[in-house]
């Protein structure tokens, strides 16, 4: 048994609360909207290159104490340390001890991509045994099908990936964009991050779906071209890489972009301007994918 202690504080305070009721004798701490569920929900996206946003004005920190901690000296002492001069309100709840491994299962179900595709889980049975199964379990590294720019990479690999074309995911994460590629018929397909953690994992998950990938980490030189290119990372790292993704999509291939909001579009399209002419293919949830051609080579 725990105790779970939720205090509400504005965007100001909350980070220096949390890490005070850390020194305190809170177990965890995290920060979230207080506003979540409601029309005053506020979403936040940021990604390397970007400055930090503020927290949420109305922001909720919930901190994770023992049940034999003097929780009215805690709090006083963390609220003090925090130059908060009172303790904020606050709300108690008990957490019982639980089957963290089942109740983490439980959150994860198979995911239907199209009538074709599925994400399952392994302890899941296929919703369709007939279709094609990626066989794929939340762990380090990013991409379990459930994110939109992922599901936006899926959708497309299923309209062009033909028997035998080659296929570069690059800033492949777990894998799912390369296996799947695999699975629809793709030839050689080649998987790049630049996290040794995420090849590794892209490894693993290739093995349990008895696919084979090209895989590497993006610090080693990365020569040729592919016929389809997909690449789901963020704005700022996809800008940067322009020119070395665009040359590596072969003359009459196919790229495609995620990890790019509706807002952020036009500045990536400007980005590859100059190698490859970008266009918004699909929106989900605010994200957008970004797809383009290289030009096939002129019949004499």
């Amino acid at each position: 048994m725990w105790i779970s202690v939720i205090l509400q504080a504005d965007a100001t305070r909350a980070e220096a609360l949390s890490e005070a009721l850390m020194e305190h004798g809170a177990l965890s701490v995290s920060i979230d909207d207080a506003d979540a569920g409601t029309d005053a929900e506020k979403p936040q996206f940021g990604e390397p290159g970007m400055h930090p946003a503020s927290l949420w004005d109305h922001s909720r920190v919930v901190a994770l104490f023992d049940t034999d901690i003097d929780l009215a000296q805690a709090l006083a002492t963390a609220s003090a340390a925090a130059g908060l001069a009172a303790v904020p309100p606050f709300t108690i709840e008990e957490v019982e001890e639980q089957n963290w491994v089942q109740l983490t299962q439980s959150q994860f179900d198979p995911i239907r991509i199209t009538d074709r595709l599925w994400i399952v889980p392994t302890w899941h049975t296929a919703p369709d045994a007939s279709a094609i199964n990626l066989v794929l379990d939340p762990g380090m590294a990013f991409g379990t099908g459930s994110h939109p720019t992922t599901r936006l990479c899926l959708e497309w690999l299923t309209e062009v990936v033909t028997p035998g074309v080659s296929v570069l995911d690059y800033g492949c994460g777990s894998g799912i964009l390369a296996i799947a590629a695999v699975k629809l018929g793709a030839g050689e397909v080649t998987g790049v991050d630049i996290d040794e953690k995420a090849v590794s994992t892209a490894a693993d998950n290739a093995a349990n779906n008895g696919v084979s990938l090209h895989l590497q980490v993006s610090a080693k030189p990365l020569d040729g071209t592919f016929q389809r290119v997909v690449a789901n990372i963020l704005t700022n790292p996809l800008k940067m890489l322009a020119p070395l993704l665009a040359a590596r999509v072969a003359p009459g291939g196919k790229l495609a972009l995620s990890g790019v909001l509706e807002a952020q579009a036009a500045e990536v399209i400007a980005a590859y301007a100059p190698y490859i002419a970008l266009r918004v293919g699909a929106t989900h949830e605010g994200w957008v994918r970004l797809e383009g051609e290289h030009p096939a080579p002129a019949v004499p």
